[in-house]
């Protein structure tokens, strides 16, 4: 009998009991503002600020409604103006741009590579026509961030990192979103911390972390922050930075508190799940597992093959097959964006100038979820399928 995959590749697993009670201890005395604190109180998104900071090694953080809201902040305390040019990548998610636009800027594409990262020879010949990189971590690949920030400190170019799908992963040791001058970070349901929606941005640079403070919708309570500068950097910054409101609320944030201290071990379940997928695809016909270089720590909370060179029909076809056995992979190059299958020639928005190398990798990249509600056996069967249906539809190609 075919062997088929039931279970759910949007469920996620339920939120831990430490979780659910803090929420519950919010929803009972009501404080949910941030800065709604009883006497004496620090909050809770105090103190996942203080505690996020110190998981990354940064001096100071910042808890915001979402991760898109985190980038765009994050581009308005670097000043990046209306009509200025900011690089990101080709290959990433609408978020990514639409924090560019959202500030009136001009997203400058950076092409991808078969590593599924951002081409670093093509970000050095754009470098000059830019000086903000909002880089996109894209689906938690990592390039090599020594050679990326030696790239953009002789061209004068300021990186801020997206590491919506990185929150624990790190490059020689050092955690994703601690290269840069800011770290932005998504606690959307389908990352690796789960608050429904949220973000958190992470700065070693005391004048950025007050102006995201500020833009953020302090009240001028920034008293009331665990891991922020001293008041007199907000001095310096308080009446010449608007107010955009986009805080975290303390059930949020109580939420996110006992997921950060149990992230480690998710991390190892996800990587656990990862490892077992990509050796039962390994040697497929036709399909290219994406290898993951020694320096990067990784979390492998989805994975991607690469069909390269595949006719689109044939692409489309063992879509179809490995669908009707119930694994669900999504495509990056279909004409026509799908669910958040976007890429850079979607973003009407902004120019676009084709890049015929990118548009090769695009093409090929079928990408998917890998919840932690999947057994190993899962995982297994998964491959298996996954295997099988790609391979059946390969031998079906002409020479």
């Amino acid at each position: 009998m075919t062997e088929r995959f039931t279970g759910s590749f949007t469920q996620q697993e339920s939120l831990p009991e430490e979780a659910i009670d803090a929420a519950l201890a919010v929803l009972r005395h009501g404080r949910l503002h941030r800065y709604n604190v009883a006497p004496g109180e620090l909050g809770e998104t105090a103190l996942l600020e203080q505690e996020f900071a110190e998981m990354t090694g940064a001096k100071f953080c910042l808890a915001v409604a979402s991760g898109g809201y985190a980038m765009a902040t994050a581009l308005r305390a670097v000043g990046v103006a209306p009509g200025d040019t900011v690089l990101s990548n080709a290959f990433t998610l609408a978020p990514v741009p639409g924090a560019i636009a959202s500030v009136g800027a001009v997203p400058v594409f950076v092409g991808v590579t078969e590593d599924l990262t951002i081409d670093l020879y093509d970000l050095e010949a754009k470098a000059g026509q830019a000086k903000v990189l909002l880089l996109s971590h894209m689906r938690g690949h990592i390039c090599d961030m020594d050679r990326l920030m030696a790239i953009c400190d002789a061209a004068g170019v300021t990186v801020i990192e997206d590491c919506a799908h990185t929150m624990g992963a790190a490059w020689n040791g050092v955690p994703s979103g601690r290269h840069g001058a800011i770290g932005c970070y998504s606690c959307q349901t389908y990352k690796h911390v789960n608050s429904g929606e949220g973000g958190l941005l992470v700065t070693d640079d005391e004048e950025l972390a007050a102006r995201a403070v500020m833009l953020s919708g302090s009240y001028m309570l920034y008293e009331r922050h665990l891991a922020a500068p001293g008041p007199e950097v907000f001095e310096r910054v308080k009446y010449v930075t608007p107010n955009i409101s986009g805080r975290m609320d303390n059930l949020r944030a109580a939420i996110l508190r006992p997921q950060l201290r149990a992230l480690e071990t998710q991390v190892e379940r996800w990587n656990e799940r990862y490892h077992l997928l990509e050796e039962g695809v390994r040697g497929t016909p036709g399909l290219t597992v994406v290898e993951r270089p020694d320096a990067e720590r990784y979390v492998g909370s989805s994975i991607q093959f690469l069909l390269l060179d595949w006719p689109a029909e044939a692409v489309q076809e063992a879509l179809r097959r490995c669908a009707a056995r119930g694994v669900e992979m999504k495509w990056f190059g279909a004409p026509e964006p799908v669910a958040f299958t976007s890429r850079y020639d979607s973003w009407r928005y902004a120019p676009i100038e084709r890049m015929p190398a990118s548009d090769r990798v695009l093409a090929g990249i079928l990408d998917m979820r890998v919840p932690l509600t999947f057994s190993l056996e899962d995982c297994a069967l998964i491959a298996r399928i996954i295997r099988a249906e790609v391979g059946a539809v390969w031998q079906s190609l002409p020479d």
